[in-house]
């Protein structure tokens, strides 16, 4: 089949009201498919799904290394955080520690998702700055890299070293040759490729070695899922109930990726209309069906089958998996 298929349906009482349509692989250690929904050759953009891919090269050019960077910091740069303390204490003592301000960063300012920040951002009457982007933990590690390979200070252009590394390290990890790229929402490139490929580079970090710089990112996203994301938000949730044995990470419009070190199996997911609810319940349920989570623990129920409330709380439906991945 290669068309999208049924992933998540919005149910109102007995009317099925919405359906999200996608696309979905699992691969194995050998980067071969074992079962797949829709489309696996479809051409993608895994957006911030792909974020340890783009930090390979921090560790395999001996950048981290060199400053010492601890299991914390590896999280952020695969992170989309919420800008809250948790997160931007540390990247400015890391900021500090390169060298570097706020104004080296280029992935722009954002208002933080974590509503302690925003509310006394907002009361101060102070406008956000560029640690506060959600990206701001992966554009950290660039400059890093930036500073150990003494490259420029336009780490984002897609001939810089930097990303020169990224995209090598994409196309490596991913089994293809890129066909190109889009620009992100923090600006940097992000490359494309079949999602039968991301799905294969996922295998390959659940079935790396710890001590390899995959094993060391993976590991990194499993202890510190408040790093990754931040509370409230479905990779923090679902890594903290999966017992911290699987790493799972969000991109824009509607995709997931999931690294399964002890399957050694890594998934990736795209909703073809980019709808995080959709995605999240995809994910759930795959995690599900891969015996990772518990189908009764009530962070897996939230997001495969979790009511929807009007605003007198009253439960009207609920957002629950499709069949097709039961």
């Amino acid at each position: 089949m290669t068309t999208a298929v049924p992933m998540a349906e919005v149910w109102r009482g007995p009317f099925l009201e919405s359906v999200h349509y996608g696309h979905a692989v699992i691969c194995d250690a050998k980067g071969e498919i074992i079962q797949s929904w829709g489309n696996p050759d479809a051409i993608v953009l895994a957006r911030s799904s792909s974020k340890m891919i783009q930090a390979l090269p921090l560790i395999e050019s001996g950048a981290a290394a060199a400053y010492g960077l601890t299991c914390e910091q590896l999280a952020l740069t695969c992170a989309s955080h919420n800008g809250a303390a948790i997160h931007t204490n540390l990247l400015k003592i890391w900021l500090e520690n390169i060298g570097k301000s706020d104004e080296d960063f280029l992935c722009g300012p954002q208002m933080p998702n974590d509503n302690d920040t925003k509310n006394s951002l907002i009361k101060l009457g102070k406008k956000p700055c560029q640690i506060h982007n959600n990206c701001s933990g992966k554009h950290i590690g660039f400059l890093t890299l930036a500073n150990h390979l003494n490259a420029g200070a336009n780490y984002i252009d897609p001939a810089h070293a930097v990303q020169q590394a990224c995209l090598e390290a994409f196309e490596r990890t991913t089994g293809e040759t890129s066909p190109g790229f889009g620009i992100d929402g923090c600006s940097a490139p992000n490359y494309a490729c079949t999602l039968k490929g991301i799905a294969r580079a996922m295998a390959r970090f659940a079935s790396a070695k710890a001590e390899s710089a995959k094993g060391q990112l993976r590991t990194a996203m499993m202890l510190h899922p408040d790093l990754l994301a931040g509370e409230g938000r479905a990779c923090t949730r679902l890594i903290r109930a999966m017992g911290a044995k699987v790493a799972i990470k969000t991109g824009a419009e509607g995709f997931f990726t999931a690294i399964l070190p002890e399957q050694r199996l890594g998934v990736a997911l795209k909703i073809s209309d980019g709808t995080t609810r959709a995605s999240e319940c995809a994910i759930a349920q795959i995690l599900v069906k891969l015996g990772a989570l518990d189908p009764n623990h009530p962070e897996a129920l939230a997001f495969t089958n979790g009511p929807i409330l009007n605003w007198r709380n009253v439960e009207t439906g609920y957002l629950r998996a499709a069949p097709s991945l039961l």
